[in-house]
């Protein structure tokens, strides 16, 4: 079994070439061992020190340490999972794997020490790693494609620091808590932040998704290494090959992301997620191996997951457990840590029964699985698919998609004319919300109406073939998404994992025909089609009965959140005399608006330095941090 694990990542590097402060290393280490508490170490050399803190999930794992080096020249700290671990063995030169069965660790500085920087090429899965090269002095860091893994870094002068991990940043003085006037304008308007490459501090950055990030002779540069693209097409001669294929890629997805005997897997009643158990039971074939944890509402709106989750589980032989979401308030105050994240968090409303379900996965195992997010990449509208076939003269093409759709449809699909015509002659965004509580002075500070009207907007053009999954991958909700699930937001020893945005499996499904196979995941649909029962592959996608937050506000339960303390530096981004109550609110964007003000207040106030108080995460004791040099 190969080993597989969630870690904790630190680093210093002096430009200068000063000594490193060797306390404030151990100090982040020691902080990040809630991530890994089964072992801590620390590489320090002059002006460099790295630090790391692993969690094991295989008995395997327990032969493997960071920082690593293979030669003593180059150092590496990952927080990693490699996928395709085999084909990637296969390029490598004989020369530079160390071992018969090398952990993905010791993959990546060996694709390292293969292709140096180019290595990013070669490497695919969920990861965050960084190589400190003694020759040359360089520094080389890498984010994962889709950015699961979380990166943020901070250049300070002559001071260059980094983790996985925003907070472990904050123990060092250096690090301003002075706040970034534009993240939080976004938070208000949008929920999120709309620049991937920076955070709510005004000194911490965040690598976005997909990017690299090398650090030389003092200038810190970062670069695209990849991007979602549908311009490469794949055509099969039969239906069969495009189930198969998919079946192929799916279940490597799954198999990749478990290497571990027992697994959770937040389960509703649709179809991406309960293709994803049965998969990972299929693979596992053990009893007690895969249990699933569903999030139900019984009363306060009207909701099948239960009634569908417990036929799917019933079908597939795996235990399911219903959180009942019913019973948790907005804001839960009886488990206040769960609002205290490292930003503003976008599901700090449901933070109660969102954490309900992660500890009961954390319970079962460290690995979890999610099937996030089938509805981006296996459901793009149809005019796209019959607008670009038109454009470009596929004619035969367009009339055996047009055929197929009125089969199974029973209806002529809609072209989209009208909306074409919109696009073209108005590009102006009138559909944003803008609270009128906003302080006047903060919206001009940060020309808040007018990235309203950009947040909107999109780069996604109409000739594209996927232009509805494309425009989903470039969605900003991805990164607080991720993050929200990351041990650094949960402080769980708990890793999630999403099998269904696989790197192989999405640039697969951009490039067959989105007619028929990504209309209504017809696709996972018909690769289901034995595994699991009728009532869930014939169940189309339906949205919630109803707001869960409005029917909470509704039955008058929600009037305290209108009577907080407020932190003094909440007036300088709102002016609390024109915001109504929560109550009042008669939109559903007014209203999540508002209960954003709220979150912010809440963060605001809990937010203080780190270095300034007692730590908030448990310390491990089990391995003492151990100190690593070759000074």
């Amino acid at each position: 079994m190969v080993v597989a694990r969630m870690s904790g990542i630190v680093g210093i590097v002096n430009i200068d070439g000063a000594p490193v402060d060797r306390e404030l290393i151990w100090r982040c280490t020691e902080f990040l061992s809630y991530r890994g508490p089964d072992a801590q170490q620390v590489y320090v050399d002059r002006n460099v020190a790295l630090g790391h803190t692993l969690l094991r999930t295989t008995n395997e794992s327990r032969t493997e340490s960071q920082p690593l080096t293979l030669d003593g020249k180059v150092w590496l700290i990952a927080d990693a999972r490699i996928d395709g671990r085999e084909d990637l063995l296969r390029q490598l030169p004989v020369s530079s794997v160390s071992t018969s069965n090398p952990n993905d660790a010791e993959l990546i500085l060996s694709a390292y020490e293969a292709w140096g920087e180019d290595c990013i090429h070669h490497l695919i899965g969920d990861f965050v790693f960084a190589v400190w090269d003694t020759r040359s002095q360089r520094l080389f860091c890498a984010r994962d494609h889709l950015g699961v893994k979380p990166f943020f870094y901070a250049h300070l002068a002559n001071t260059f620091i980094f983790s996985n991990t925003l907070n472990a940043l904050r123990l060092d003085h250096r690090v301003s808590d002075e706040l970034n006037e534009w993240a939080i304008g976004d938070y208000l308007l949008f929920g999120h932040n709309q620049d991937l490459s920076t955070t709510t501090f005004r000194d911490i950055k965040r690598l976005p998704a997909g990017h690299t990030l090398t650090v030389s002779n003092g200038i810190a540069s970062t670069q695209c290494y990849w991007r979602p693209s549908d311009k490469n097409e794949l055509r099969f001669r039969d239906r069969s090959s495009y189930i198969e294929r998919f079946d192929e890629l799916l279940t490597s997805a799954v198999e990749d992301r478990l290497r571990t005997s027992r697994v959770s897997v937040s389960m509703s009643g649709g179809l991406d997620s309960t293709s994803l158990a049965a998969v990972a039971h299929r693979s596992l074939n053990q009893n007690d191996s895969v249990r699933a944890f569903s999030i139900v509402y019984d009363s306060l709106i009207p909701d099948e997951e239960r009634h569908y989750s417990q036929a799917a589980a019933a079908h597939i032989g795996i235990p399911v457990t219903h959180i009942v979401a019913d019973q948790f308030p907005l804001f839960d105050r009886q488990i206040p840590s769960d609002m205290e994240q490292p930003e503003p968090f976008l599901l700090s409303p449901y933070a109660g029964q969102f954490y309900a379900l992660l500890r009961l996965c954390s319970q079962h195992g460290r690995i979890a699985l999610t099937g996030f997010d089938g509805d981006t990449l296996m459901n793009e509208p149809a005019n796209s698919y019959f607008a670009l076939a038109a454009g470009t003269l596929r004619f035969k093409e367009f009339t055996a998609g047009l055929a197929w759709y009125m089969k199974t449809q029973g209806r002529l699909p809609g072209f989209g004319i009208r909306g074409w015509l919109k696009r073209a002659f108005d590009r102006t965004n009138t559909d944003g919300f803008y609270p009128e509580w906003i302080d006047e002075s903060f919206a001009k500070r940060t020309n808040l109406g007018e990235r309203l009207q950009q947040g909107s907007n999109n780069d996604i053009k109409d000739a594209d073939a996927r232009p509805g999954t494309l425009l989903g991958l470039a969605s900003k909700v991805w990164a607080p998404l991720f993050e929200g699930y990351d041990a650094g937001s949960t402080r769980l020893a708990l890793e999630f994992r999403h099998p269904l945005i696989d790197l192989r499996l999405l640039e697969f499904l951009l490039s067959i025909p989105s007619i028929p196979w990504c209309l209504d995941k017809y696709i996972l649909r018909k690769a289901m089609q034995d595994v699991l029962p009728d009532t869930i592959l014939n169940r189309r996608k339906t949205p919630l009965g109803g707001d869960p937050a409005l029917q909470i506000t509704r039955r008058g339960s929600v009037r305290w959140l209108d009577s907080f303390e407020v932190s003094p530096q909440l007036s300088c981004y709102v002016n609390l005399n024109k915001r109504r109550s929560i109550t009042d609110e008669q939109t559903t964007e007014g209203w999540w608006a508002s209960l954003r003000v709220f979150a912010l207040n809440h963060w605001l106030s809990n937010s203080q330095p780190t270095d300034r108080a007692e730590s908030r995460y448990p310390t491990s004791t089990k391995e003492p941090v151990s100190k690593i040099s070759n000074a």
